[in-house]
């Protein structure tokens, strides 16, 4: 049954595309963070690893809410890495395994996640009508941004 929220079937989809673009940067994001997590090595060996543990575990409730906002809208959640790899609008495949490396291209990866938020807020909310959804991806980007900053403290 689809939902009866005051959103039509049309914008309901388009919010869905949208999310579902999101859902990848994030997957492809948490999957970045654990491998740096795993691989990471040098004499800030322990500090790091314990920090991107602390960032794939945000990362990891985020990916869920994502994909249950779309749930909520009456959509499917894509649920394949080919699938988040054909949508996402981040790089995959760098050496994540030395400390200034992995903490550059993961803030460079947050602040795309940011950047593509927040194009994407006022079309959800203007354009298509659905200042929950809005509202849920603004809080998104305020948790992306805090990541952000805390990475790049490390390299300050």
């Amino acid at each position: 049954m689809k939902p009866n929220i005051d959103i039509s079937d049309k914008n309901r989809q388009a919010i869905a595309d949208i999310l579902n673009t999101l859902l990848a940067d994030e997957y492809v994001l948490y999957t970045k963070t654990r491998n740096a997590h795993w691989n990471i090595e040098g004499s800030n060996f322990i500090g790091l690893h314990k920090f991107f543990e602390s960032q794939y575990e945000a990362l990891d409730e985020i990916v869920d809410s994502v994909a249950e906002r779309v749930r909520k809208l009456g959509h499917y959640s894509l649920g394949s890495l080919k699938d988040f790899l054909k949508l996402t609008h981040l790089s995959e495949g760098e050496e994540l395994n030395t400390e200034k490396d992995a903490i550059k291209a993961l803030l460079q990866d947050h602040e795309t996640v940011i950047n593509s938020i927040r194009k994407n807020i006022a079309v959800i909310n203007d354009t298509h009508k659905d200042a929950g959804t809005a509202d849920f991806v603004t809080g998104l980007m305020e948790q992306h941004e805090g990541m952000a900053w805390m990475l790049r403290a490390h390299i300050s």
